[in-house]
């Protein structure tokens, strides 16, 4: 019940989308001003963009089990405010007449070889994952509370670049199962289709003569015959099957 209930909490995505909130937010606090930042847009833009990471990962996890297009939406999503995120921090670097660090640096490879617990939460999730993710900041910490802008704000835009790429592997999942499991509409369509093929064999429906399998009471939708109601074979579509009443 748990897991179905929190499983998003399960997911490194999640857990890493929870941790660049929170250094985005001190990040923020820290280096935004008045001076640099007079109306404070900047600052609403940049937490409200690293909010809507984990936020859309946990509203798209609560889904799994309803709606898999929803899931693969909610996504797409918090990736799509992710890039926004890592391009605001990106500008920050910028503005000053700094680049990123190369992805051979020695501070690019010293972040990106910081790897994430496996979490543990047994059977109180909410207080042990706070645990867990704030466990999970501190491995970075190093270089998010550095005090240097310019140290921050590459640490940040290379876990931004990061959890891109998990997200992009968390939906090639989603969509190959999608694929092979289908999504809601086509689990309801099974279910009904069952029930209703049980409740055709219950009341003695004929068989098809094509394929031998019960067959269903439809009305015609369309033609000559629209309203009239006629048997067709429950293998529709594999099996195009049909008697008249």
């Amino acid at each position: 019940m748990e897991i179905k209930r929190f499983g998003y909490y399960w997911l490194d995505t999640w857990v890493l989308a929870n941790v660049i909130q929170l250094a985005t937010q001190e990040f923020c606090m820290r280096h935004l001003n008045r001076k640099n930042d007079p109306c404070g847009r900047q600052y609403d833009q940049m937490t409200q963009a690293a909010r809507s990471v984990p936020a859309n990962i946990a509203e798209g996890g609560s889904r799994h089990y309803t709606s898999r297009e929803t899931e693969m939406k909610l996504t797409d999503v918090a990736r799509a405010s992710l890039a926004e995120l890592g391009n605001d921090f990106l500008n920050w670097l910028l503005l000053g007449e700094n680049v990123p660090w190369s992805v051979k640096s020695e501070e690019h490879l010293a972040v990106t070889a910081v790897q994430l617990d496996r979490p543990s939460y047994k059977d109180d999730v909410q207080h042990l994952s706070s645990i867990h993710i704030l466990a999970q900041k501190r491995k970075f910490d190093k270089w998010l509370r550095s005090g240097d802008s310019i140290v921050e704000a590459n640490c940040l835009l290379v876990l931004c670049h990061r959890l891109i790429l998990m997200l992009n592997k968390q939906l090639a999942n989603l969509l190959a199962t999608f694929k092979e499991e289908g999504g809601f509409t086509e689990t309801l369509t099974a279910e009904r289709l069952a029930y209703r093929t049980a409740q055709s064999i219950k009341a003695d429906a004929p068989k098809c003569p094509k394929c031998g399998k019960p067959m269903l009471k439809r009305v015609a939708k369309r033609g000559l015959n629209a309203g009239n109601e006629f048997w067709s074979c429950s293998g529709y579509p594999d099996c195009n099957g049909i008697r008249n009443m």
